[in-house]
């Protein structure tokens, strides 16, 4: 068993619908069971994203699949939930599933990098991340996730983020 921390996040259409189908597809198709959730942040899209604020959050989940294998399970439930993918693009998303940190992995494989590269670059995951287990620990980084959100550089510190 690992534990794994996926990042969620919609901006289209009925947003917490969307991420609650996700997060309930999760347990239903056996991917693994949420364990916790952060509370859900609103957001503005970074980098493009399209029109409308993002929906975002957490949750720590138990699983027994292996980190590419979960990335293809999000992907499934991503496309069947109706996301558009355009590779390296930003866009509107009606679900968006990322892996965040597998246990103490750290990996590179294919689409897969683990810890999520611009992870300590986004107020969006670092505050659930801190709702969910502020101790949780960056193994490339070498800083747990309150450190990460105490030391974020003024461009993170500022980005708007509002709790619902």
């Amino acid at each position: 068993m690992a534990i794994a921390y996926i990042g969620y996040g919609s901006n289209q259409g009925d947003r917490l619908a969307n991420i609650q189908s996700a997060l309930s597809a999760i347990f239903e198709r056996g991917i693994g069971t949420v364990l916790r959730k952060s509370r859900n942040y609103e957001s503005a899209p970074v980098q493009g994203g399209g029109p409308g604020k993002f929906i975002n959050g957490a949750v720590e989940v138990m699983t027994d699949l292996e980190p590419t294998d979960l990335l293809h399970a999000l992907q499934r439930i991503e496309a069947d939930l109706g996301r558009t993918s355009g590779k390296g693009e930003k866009l509107p998303r009606l679900i968006d599933l990322d892996i965040l940190i597998y246990d103490s992995n750290i990996l590179k494989a294919g689409d897969l990098t683990v810890p999520h590269p611009e992870l300590p670059n986004r107020l969006f995951v670092l505050r659930p991340l801190n709702d969910i287990k502020p101790d949780l620990f960056h193994p490339l980084l070498q800083k747990t996730v309150s450190e990460l959100l105490e030391a974020a550089p003024a461009h993170v510190r500022s980005q708007e983020i509002g709790e619902l």
